[in-house]
């Protein structure tokens, strides 16, 4: 076991260096110093290294290439985690249900969607929660309108880019059909081919840990747990009443005897 010099201790956290240098660059994480700026956005940085690995985002280099298939990346990093796509190398374990990953991101984001309740993320226009950052971004673009993502054969533009993949291959063509080897159904995306495999083999992943009912899809499961919960975020503006789910307020208005009043009021 390798131990550093308390010589280069930090006397905010007592972590302890083995030289001078790598000690000053961490007592940055304390102090909010970014001596480092990028000369074309202002962006700054804590060390050296970071910003010329920032820079290769404008300068489009990516001097990282795989020896295999060719595609290139800008951090090396990048690459090591590229490789498993060829080994097949999941090194990453979910302790709860044993799936496995070939990145740390795609473990933690599979814990907090299929494994956590916990929704810290919510939109300022409704008020609705989500797991991650992201989910929030793409839901926002519903409120806003925001189309993002352009055709670059066509004058049409899409909300999220699964949809704009979906465009190429089916109105242009473009792009690669994932083909199902058992019965031979084509899909826009090797997600929804992983998921139709799973009802040829009968392989349910996703598990309620309240009654240990089991599903093929993320969705389902979720759908699901909302019967082991009392949260009723669905309301009816008619009565005020609360639901569950979005499906059983359609339901509840057809029979809702406020809604021919409330529709009343709305178009007067």
């Amino acid at each position: 076991m390798k131990v550093h010099s308390s010589k280069y201790k930090c006397t905010e956290c007592e972590k302890c260096f083995r030289d001078n240098q790598a000690l000053t660059v961490h007592r940055r994480s304390h102090s909010g110093e970014k001596p480092f700026e990028c000369t074309i956005c202002s962006k700054r940085f804590i060390t050296s290294s970071s910003l010329v690995k920032h820079s290769r985002n404008h300068s489009g280099e990516k001097p990282h290439k795989c020896q295999l298939c060719g595609k290139a990346f800008s951090e090396s990093g990048s690459l090591n985690t590229h490789m498993r796509v060829h080994t097949g190398d999941k090194p990453y374990k979910c302790s709860l249900c044993n799936k496995s990953f070939s990145q740390s991101s795609n473990l933690q984001a599979h814990k907090r969607s299929v494994h956590s309740n916990r929704r810290p993320f919510g939109c300022h226009y409704c008020g609705k929660l989500f797991k991650s950052n992201g989910e929030l971004k793409s839901h926002i673009r519903t409120h806003t309108g925001a189309k993002p993502y352009p055709c670059r054969n066509c004058s049409e533009r899409f909300t999220f880019a699964h949809h704009l993949k979906t465009h190429l291959l089916k109105a242009h063509n473009e792009g690669t059909w994932f083909i199902c080897h058992i019965c031979a159904k084509n899909f826009t995306t090797s997600r929804d081919l992983k998921r139709h495999i799973l009802y040829h083999e009968g392989v349910k992943p996703y598990v309620c840990y309240e009654c240990l009912k089991r599903f093929y899809i993320a969705s389902d499961l979720k759908s699901h747990q909302l019967s082991h919960s009392d949260v009723r975020r669905f309301c009816c503006e008619a009565c005020g009443n609360f639901f569950k789910r979005k499906r059983s307020v359609a339901k509840h208005s057809k029979v809702c005897p406020g809604m021919a009043s409330f529709s009343d009021d709305f178009y007067d």
